[in-house]
């Protein structure tokens, strides 16, 4: 990869179902997919560690996170 060229993050929707750590929520993320060999629509969710300075959000909150570079063991993600 050339340095003049920039890579998209990747960008998810969820809702914000804890907000216990510091700094950190837990949003949780709903996806609908179409099985690759089935053909059938699947419901699939999955929690994501993301980073929240200065605990902004509340819980039940829609929040959009996006990549970024590891901050810990398990966060990926900061909120946009």
């Amino acid at each position: 990869m050339k340095k003049t060229e920039t890579v998209k993050k990747k960008t998810m929707r969820g809702e914000v179902v804890s907000v216990a750590m510091q700094d950190t929520v837990v949003v949780l993320v709903n996806r609908y997919y179409k099985h690759p060999k089935y053909g059938k629509f699947v419901k699939a969710k999955k929690r994501y560690k993301a980073h929240d300075a200065g605990n902004t959000k509340a819980l039940g909150d829609k929040v959009e996170i996006e990549e970024c570079n590891p901050i810990s063991k398990d966060k990926r993600f900061k909120v946009l």
